[in-house]
């Protein structure tokens, strides 16, 4: 697989590992490192090596070997299945459970058990590790998600989300206490520049990223919000609340590393989900309750 990219003036003046950690989010620094030693990264038609500084204007082409992937077995599995039919099937997703496979998870996941669910009735446009994805949540939010049955079904379904007219509201707890009613976060999302495992805000080389959050209920010590992505970064309402010194409870990775409470990972539900459905050209919106340990939490912060 070939990716091409061309340097901008703002960035002339960087290294080329550098420049190319920022921009293949997918590829850590080490594994572009491989690659300019294997000569599979070309500037202007020539090899170079990682000291080489990038020009204005240079055209980058890396030549990345496919991966081979391993055979995704059905697994039988209990789904929370909210609505299924032809065309798609959505999800009451729990907490813990990974969506499609990678790397030390390639059992156990969503992706495992809607195939053996669906029974080969799945699209493949997301190829073999990710059959009928449109999207994803994080393995520790809860909450509804859509799969694909098809590839007609699949293109439609994410071409809305590519146009931001898919209904996405979610339910978090966050640390400290929101004066304000409501409010909103612009700001570009990409990968940390010093940790590959998290993004962040990012000005320069980040995707751009919009949430609406409103206040719900307000405790002594924290806020419960609901919030609504125009956009769908990853972990973009984690990073968006952190950046707005709200993060959510429970997020060790974005917010403090101890936890007043006996958490698994941050409390983030995906409580609905509206979208035109693919087949009949209607408006469907799909509602997953707040799972039980949620509920608890508010109680206990409520006493």
């Amino acid at each position: 697989m070939n990716q091409t990219f061309c340097v901008s003036d703002q960035e002339a003046g960087s290294r080329v590992d550098v420049f190319l950690s920022r921009s293949c989010e997918n590829l850590s620094r080490s594994y572009i490192q491989k690659l300019l030693k294997a000569q599979a990264v070309m500037v202007n038609g020539n090899a170079v090596r990682s000291s080489y500084k990038v020009e204005a204007e240079d055209r980058i082409c890396v030549d990345i070997p496919e991966a081979a992937e391993p055979e995704i077995l059905a697994e039988p599995m209990e789904l929370d299945i909210l609505y299924e039919d032809q065309d798609v099937i959505l999800i009451n997703k729990p907490k813990g459970m990974v969506v499609h496979p990678a790397a030390g998870h390639y059992s156990g996941t969503l992706v495992n058990g809607l195939m053996n669910h669906c029974r080969g009735q799945l699209s493949g446009i997301n190829g073999v590790l990710r059959p009928g994805i449109v999207h994803r949540i994080d393995m520790d939010t809860t909450g509804v998600l859509i799969a694909c049955k098809n590839d007609t079904a699949h293109r439609l379904v994410a071409a809305q989300l590519k146009e931001h007219t898919v209904v996405r509201r979610y339910r978090a707890i966050v640390h400290g206490v929101i004066r304000e009613e409501e409010g909103t976060v612009d700001a570009p999302i990409g990968r940390h520049p010093a940790d590959r495992k998290k993004m962040s805000i990012n000005e320069r080389n980040g995707r751009p990223a919009v949430t609406h959050y409103r206040v719900l209920k307000r405790f002594k010590q924290f806020t419960y919000i609901e919030c609504r992505l125009e956009t769908g970064r990853t972990h973009q309402i984690r990073v968006h609340m952190a950046s707005v010194r709200h993060p959510l409870l429970g997020d060790q990775v974005y917010g403090p590393e101890k936890c007043p409470f006996r958490l698994q990972g941050q409390t983030l539900h995906a409580e609905v989900l509206g979208f035109v459905h693919p087949g009949t050209g209607e408006y469907m919106e799909f509602h997953a309750p707040l799972p039980e340990y949620f509920e608890n939490l508010l109680t206990k912060l409520e006493s």
